[in-house]
């Protein structure tokens, strides 16, 4: 079992990302907000952080930027979640850091495969 934490501030996203990391067998927590989430990981120091990019108070790459910095946080994995998919997008989430990235709409199995590939990475 692995620990993750998802923020994303679409309360319908959120439940169905948590309800099919649980069903994966992942220890789940959920925040709305990127300063919140930002905590969480700090918090928690989870093995993945599922992440939107438009979330407010703190949007995701800055949040993914925070957790590069932060040599407490080095084995984190991010997977920026988002509706943004431009090829400039996905050039600007992996120059601040992320190690994956999945483009909304998206497949559950997809998700749970990619978050199973950045465990296995560890």
């Amino acid at each position: 079992m692995a620990s993750v934490v998802v923020v994303e501030d679409d309360a319908d996203i959120a439940r169905l990302v948590a309800r099919t990391l649980r069903g994966a067998g992942h220890e789940v927590r959920v925040e709305h907000d990127g300063l919140a989430g930002l905590t969480a990981v700090r918090e928690e120091r989870p093995d993945v952080v599922v992440l939107d990019w438009m979330v407010p108070r703190m949007d995701g790459v800055e949040v993914c930027e925070a957790v590069r910095a932060d040599p407490d946080l080095t084995g984190v994995r991010v997977l920026l979640l988002t509706a943004r998919a431009e090829d400039d997008d996905l050039a600007w989430a992996f120059a601040a850091g992320a190690d994956d990235y999945v483009a909304k709409p998206f497949s559950t199995r997809d998700l749970t495969a990619r978050v199973q590939a950045l465990l296995d990475r560890r």
